[in-house]
């Protein structure tokens, strides 16, 4: 495995790597569901290559990147183990340079759900991305459907620029009692741990009332805040059942749609879906 900080290096580096190449983008602290992203991107590609990058523009100002949690000595033995071919690691500088203006915003399927509540989010995803896909030059590249309006808008943003890039999507890895991997359950304490498994009910609730006829799409958000209800130690922003593909919220009745939710649980927002209705 070779790991580089600069964009040369890196370009170099790519440059000698077999086709076709999957790539792995991640801001490190990395678990178990990024490297199910590598054995995926490992399985379809000749080389693999991941980014460690906590990119700064897609944090709001009272967000947590200075505490956000980072351990690449630890990232960089695990991607090893995992087979991974080329590892970038830049400093912020290397992505945005000096005098840096330029910025790719992504409008309908941007807007809602994570999009109204960190303003300026997915603005700094489109763009790292973008920024990614020049630098890696991949054939494909591999997102977890845990963040599913991170997944929609990356793909968007593919189509409408024309990259050449297949996204594939990848099921969302969870915890026994079902909470969805993601860096942020470090920030947990242990009464708040047990308590975020709340979130997975919630969704599962709905999925089987929508099992079990309730098609209403009121009716499914309702059975996500009934059981989010239940814990005193989560405190719900949002729940949605919107179009899969266009993220409007639904009314009605639904045969199709993506379920999904925000919750605060201590300090952090932590965010799950499912689909239901996929056939």
């Amino acid at each position: 495995m070779r790991t580089v900080s600069t964009l040369a290096e890196l370009r170099q580096a790519r440059a000698e790597l077999p086709e076709p190449l999957g790539l792995v983008p991640t801001m490190g602290f990395l678990h178990e569901g990024h490297l199910s992203l590598v054995r995926r991107a490992k399985t379809e590609c000749a080389s693999v290559g991941v980014s460690i990058f906590v990119n700064p523009t897609q944090f709001g100002p009272t967000e947590d990147l200075s505490a956000y949690p980072r351990d690449l000595d630890a990232d960089l033995r695990l991607l090893s183990h995992a087979g991974t071919d080329l590892v970038w690691t830049p400093e912020v500088g290397e992505v945005y340079p000096a005098g840096y203006q330029t910025w790719i915003h992504v409008e309908e399927v941007g807007q809602p759900l994570e999009g109204a509540r960190r303003p300026g989010h997915f603005r700094g995803v489109a763009t790292v991305v973008a920024k990614l896909f020049n630098a890696f030059q991949p054939r494909r590249a591999y997102f977890g459907q845990k963040d599913a309006q991170q997944v929609v808008v990356v793909r968007r943003m593919a189509q409408d620029l024309d990259f050449p890039v297949e996204i594939v999507v990848c099921p969302t890895l969870r915890e026994a009692d079902g909470l969805a991997m993601s860096s942020r359950n470090a920030y947990l304490n242990p009464a708040e741990r047990k308590a975020a498994g709340v979130l997975y009910r919630a969704l599962t609730a709905a999925q089987d009332a929508f099992q079990r006829g309730a098609r209403d799409a009121e009716r499914l958000r309702a059975a996500m805040l009934e059981v989010l209800s239940q814990e005193p130690l989560a405190r719900p922003v949002y729940m949605s059942a919107a179009d899969p593909q266009t993220l409007q919220e639904l009314t009605g009745p639904v045969e199709k749609a993506l379920l999904s939710l925000a919750v605060q649980v201590g300090k952090p927002v932590l965010i799950d879906n499912l689909v239901i209705g996929d056939e």
